[in-house]
């Protein structure tokens, strides 16, 4: 990283408003914009258009898209456990491509909550690779270790649905989803040993990562909660993402579950909870109170038919909210700025009402929100003093008709998707240039996984060949009681 470098735009979206300048050149020192000059005209060459980078408040960073395998066009808990069915690849390769995927849709930090380790090798090592992929590509990256203890096929008695299924695959069912999992304390150990494996990396933030109150018992909640305020660490989880997880936490929880994560303390500023499409206004008013954000993810929870977030009651609760990607963008492509859009457009009050989303809130939530979720700080603004982490956009081909001076922002909200990022920089350093990762060969990644994934198939055979059966008891169960 140069210890100064100036980058002359010819509009960027500026300071908490995210208001469009003129022509300016951006001082971008020691990994932070430095100063910002007001030019007397637009710069020569290629007119372009600085925002800032993307915060993806939720992710995996899984290495391929799930369709691909097909996992595709059913509810999340089908599509959950068919992910078995996909075969273990080198994780560095994995999390490299997705890592790039991610920057090039335009995001420079990414929150990667772990719930399907590779497993090839002991956890730490495992996150280390994950790590030395995240410098490479040139992105911070929240690391939560997935932590569970219970549910771990359906919600509630796992008989009725095994039962359901014929023998072969009841029995393969078991023994690849029934097996015993680790105590709490060994699982609380276990967070404490990748963070000291990676305390080295100051662009990984690890993070306690319960996968969702309905796979997770109250003690293990309880240790969490516990935890995460003696160490202050973060915690990253998954709540209220369906309507068979809100229909099965009524029944467990029939004093609200929002009021019980409350009460044992796992409510806090240091807690992102992603999704939460069917909480209710007086749980969100908990929420808000208690300080904690909300990651929505707008494509992942179309794709799994989960619904649409309530957007708008989150705001006005008071909830921080995020953006996140959750690995599934609306075309499947990790494009961060499609996601913007297409977050905004649901999200906006019908008519002339500009009480809900604007589009200052959604690049807020987009850009800035999510930070403090990923350990990052405050950032996600173009001003002084604000970590150099921005998207160059070819304004040129946003603004394609070229008739007359519009509002970039009009533009941007209208039709920006990554193929309008001429330039990422992340911390000062450019990341992408010309629309291509600079740190990684980002298609020969994804060909080797794809050459992985081919040769690993066999060892899934078994287990895909029983899938539908498997699926059909999964099915029964829900079928049947929701």
């Amino acid at each position: 990283m140069p210890p100064h470098t100036t980058i002359d735009v010819a509009s960027a979206l500026t300071g908490p408003d995210y208001a469009p300048s003129g022509p300016v050149r951006l001082h971008l020192s020691d990994g932070v914009i430095a100063g910002i000059e007001p030019l007397d005209q637009a710069p020569d060459g290629p007119a372009r258009l600085a925002i800032p980078a993307l915060a993806d408040a939720h992710n995996h960073a899984r290495p391929l898209s799930t369709t691909s395998f097909g996992c595709g066009g059913k509810p999340l808990e089908l599509w959950l456990p068919q992910l078995a069915t996909m075969p273990a690849v080198d994780p560095y390769t994995a999390c490299a491509a997705s890592f790039a995927r991610s920057l090039r849709g335009g995001a420079t930090s990414v929150m990667v909550h772990l719930t399907r380790p590779m497993g090839q090798r002991p956890l730490p090592d495992e996150a280390r690779e994950i790590a030395r992929a995240a410098a490479d590509v040139g992105i911070s990256i929240g690391f939560a270790i997935s932590m569970r203890d219970r549910n771990p096929l359906v919600y509630g008695k796992h008989d009725p649905a095994l039962d359901a299924m014929p023998d072969q695959a009841a029995t393969l069912a078991r023994q690849t989803w029934l097996r015993p999992l680790p105590s709490t304390a060994d699982q609380l150990a276990l967070v404490d040993t990748v963070a000291e494996a990676l305390a080295d990396a100051p662009h990984v933030d690890v993070q306690y990562g319960p996968t969702g109150v309905q796979w997770c018992s109250d003690a293990l909640l309880s240790a969490i909660a516990e935890a995460s305020e003696r160490t202050g660490r973060r915690v990253h989880m998954h709540l209220l993402e369906t309507e068979p997880q809100r229909q099965w936490a009524d029944e467990a929880y029939p004093e609200g579950i929002v009021a019980r994560l409350a009460e044992i303390g796992l409510l806090s500023p240091r807690l992102t909870l992603a999704h939460c499409v069917w909480a209710r206004p007086e749980e969100l008013t908990v929420i808000a109170a208690h300080r904690a954000r909300i990651a929505v993810n707008t494509s992942s929870n179309l794709h799994l038919y989960s619904g649409c977030a309530p957007v708008p009651a989150m705001l006005e609760a008071g909830v921080d909210v995020a953006m996140g990607l959750d690995g599934c963008a609306f075309d499947e492509d990790d494009d961060g700025l499609r996601e913007l859009r297409l977050f905004h457009l649901l999200n906006h009050a019908p008519g002339f009402r500009d009480d809900a989303m604007t589009p200052a809130r959604a690049l807020h939530a987009a850009c800035r929100t999510g930070r403090a979720g990923l350990g990052l700080g405050d950032g996600g603004l173009i001003a002084e003093g604000m970590p150099a982490d921005l998207l160059l956009l070819d304004l040129d081909l946003l603004d394609r008709d070229a008739v007359m001076a519009v509002d970039p922002r009009d533009l941007l909200f209208a039709r920006a998707t990554s193929a309008h990022i001429a330039e990422v920089w992340s911390g000062g350093r450019r990341v992408l240039a010309d629309g291509t990762v600079t740190g990684v060969d980002l298609p020969a990644l994804e060909e080797a996984l794809r050459e992985e994934y081919r040769a690993a198939l066999p060892g899934t055979e078994a287990l895909r060949a029983a899938w539908p059966a498997i699926e059909a008891g999964i099915a029964a169960h829900y079928k049947g009681c929701c």
